[in-house]
């Protein structure tokens, strides 16, 4: 039963729509997860606030769990 939580800055409501799509998708395909199992939310974030409520605590503060690292400087 995997929960997917996306944190993200200015997206609108149908591209956050057409994310959880393809992340369905993706999660039924790679874990073999039944699509009913599957919840997604996604948290608008503020560019300015990025680094203290995102990348510190969950990239930084979680990097040895991170499958996916930043291709941007991260100590900023």
């Amino acid at each position: 039963m995997p929960h997917i939580h996306v944190k993200i800055v200015g997206k609108t409501d149908e591209e956050k729509r057409n994310l959880s799509e393809a992340i369905t998708e993706a999660v039924k395909v790679s874990v073999g997860a039944d699509e009913a199992n599957i919840t997604i939310s996604v948290e608008d974030v503020e560019k300015a606030d990025w680094v203290e409520k995102v990348n510190k605590p969950d990239i930084i503060g979680h990097w040895d769990q991170l499958y996916k690292k930043p291709g941007y400087d991260h100590l900023k």
